[in-house]
């Protein structure tokens, strides 16, 4: 059954190809959040395979031909995969839609044509080494999981919706990534997903078949296992209180809402996670969202001073997100500004802050900006002149709390980027505004993609979101007083405790180093006795 399918889809030729194509990579995007749908890999990733089998447009028979005809069947089925899963990004046009409507069609359509080059370059490597028999599976999984990892990096990166995460769709599948991080479990997802388009080849199929459910096997076990073991302590005199004021973008950076704005986080502030004015005795962090206020805080006396008689009640620290200026230096014509995090004491003094390093393309800053310039695209933030990049992770010490790693918005997709190596955090603080994305499946990937560093690091993840999702996460993943998406809110919390540093904070991307070379020594033992079996 599986010898006739494999032949009929990679017969196909011309429009049909790329029909199919565009198709398996838009159902495989439903492995993702919120869907979690990932057994439609099983479907989509064999269809690939097949369809690299084909390996000529048109009758074509030349070796660059074939190449050339991967790339564009990897190509599709890749902007099939991220246009399904990244149209909501087109949202974020709309939120000043008299300005930049028009560039929404733009985006939808450009981001995954670019991001679909990463997958394109995958399926032509693939085919440039692409054996007979079960092993060319292990050829697409080496290919896929060093494309995606460029992805990840090329340009400051943008590894979103990494086809590991189809692997980490619940709490026990994602305890493997304490292991081998998101970046190791590409390559695993790839062989145990597209395992399928093995059946094809007879007894050799069957046992990869095989090989890969026991794997599969294994990282559930290795999940129940480390679960079984999962502690719910938390930290001894600590209780965090974490908003959710669901304000419209349009509405913070109207200056004339500033103390209206203030009087609305102040309120949500005091009451608990039921509603009830409890004000702030007993809690000892406070934490609010990502760049709250239309002004520069630190330049505020009566926004500071505000923060001062909240905060004194408790007492209690604030931990906020903040736009910062700094003065020109050298030949710059104004300030530079900065998406920060301030640590602000019950006595209205900032007593530290964290400057984002990954910045948002085309959100925080324009890359080629000369370029862009030429056709009047500007960044959609109101800083006009763009933000600047901080100089990477950093841990905060917090007055009554232990000290905690920051990240701001999307910098928590990054793995291994958000933790300072040489001064390990005890919790990690996400502030972001996800109310760009209104009500996509935007901001649930973003808070999937947080669960993961919390695995991936040992540490628990405090999340204030503007409009949702806000979390406290613990050291395993899993998700405490959620807020739902697009409601105001607040809920009330203890901090769970850290792990001990796991295996990934050790190795880092040795892991998926180590991964590449056993399975590139598979595929090389494979063909050796391919080879000898035919001779």
């Amino acid at each position: 059954m599986f010898q006739g399918i494999a032949g009929v889809i990679a017969l196909q030729w011309g429009w049909r190809r790329y029909a199919i194509a565009l198709f398996a990579g838009g159902i495989a995007a439903f492995s993702q959040a919120p869907y979690h749908a990932f057994p439609v890999l099983w479907l989509s990733m064999p269809v690939l395979v097949w369809l690299i089998d084909g390996g000529v447009d048109g009758g074509a028979r030349s070796r660059t031909s074939s190449l050339l005809a991967a790339f564009r069947i990897g190509w599709v089925f890749g902007f099939g995969y991220f246009l399904s899963g990244l149209w909501w990004i087109g949202e974020a046009f709309l939120a000043d839609a008299e300005h930049y409507a028009w560039a929404m069609p733009f985006a939808v359509v450009l981001l995954p044509g670019f991001l679909a080059v990463f997958s394109g370059f995958a399926t032509l490597a693939a085919r440039a080494f692409w054996p007979r028999g079960p092993s060319r599976v292990a050829v697409l999984a080496v290919c896929w999981t060093i494309a995606e990892y460029g992805r990840g990096h090329f340009l400051t990166g943008f590894p979103w919706n990494d086809l590991g995460y189809a692997l980490a769709a619940n709490t026990t599948l994602m305890q493997v990534a304490s292991l081998v991080g998101i970046p190791g479990l590409t390559l695993p997802a790839v062989l145990i997903f597209a395992a399928p388009g093995a059946l094809d080849g007879g007894r050799g199929g069957r046992r990869f078949v095989i090989a890969a459910a026991l794997l599969y096997a294994g990282i559930i076990g290795f999940g129940i296992v480390r679960l079984q073991s999962a502690t719910t302590d938390h930290v001894a005199d600590v209780r965090l209180r974490v908003i959710q004021p669901a304000v419209t973008d349009w509405q913070k950076w109207q200056p004339e809402s500033a103390a209206k704005l203030m009087a609305t986080y102040a309120d949500l502030s005091v009451n608990n996670s039921s509603g009830l004015r409890t004000g702030l005795s007993g809690i000892t962090v406070l934490v609010w969202p990502e760049s709250p206020f239309s002004f520069l805080l630190a330049r505020t006396q009566w926004a500071l001073a505000s923060i001062a008689d909240l905060l004194k009640t408790g007492p209690t620290v604030l931990v906020t997100g903040a736009v910062r200026a700094e003065p020109p230096d050298g030949n710059e014509t104004g300030p530079r500004y900065y998406n920060s995090v301030y640590v602000i004491g019950s006595d209205g003094e900032i007593n530290a802050a964290y400057d984002k390093t990954h910045l948002v393309p085309f959100g925080e800053y324009i890359p080629f900006k000369p370029l862009f310039d030429l056709i009047g695209l500007t960044q959609l933030t109101q800083i006009k002149s763009g933000f600047s990049t901080g100089p990477g992770p950093r841990t905060l010490d917090i007055p009554g709390a232990p000290p905690a790693g920051m990240s701001i918005c999307y910098e928590a997709v990054f793995p291994g980027k958000i933790v300072d190596p040489a001064n390990r955090p005890k919790w990690i603080v996400n502030v972001t505004d996800d109310s760009w994305f209104g009500l996509s499946p935007g901001p649930y990937q973003h808070l999937e993609q947080a669960r993961l560093r919390a695995v991936e690091e040992g540490l628990p993840l405090v999340r204030s979101a503007n409009a949702g999702i806000s979390a406290v996460i613990d050291a395993y993943g899993r998700p405490f007083a959620p807020l739902p998406l697009g409601k105001a809110g607040t809920f009330d919390s203890d901090l769970p405790v850290s792990l001990e540093p796991t295996l990934y904070v050790v190795i880092r991307d040795n892991g998926v180093i180590a991964e590449l070379i056993i399975i590139a020594l598979y595929i090389l033992w494979a063909n050796r006795r391919r080879k000898r079996s035919t001779c």
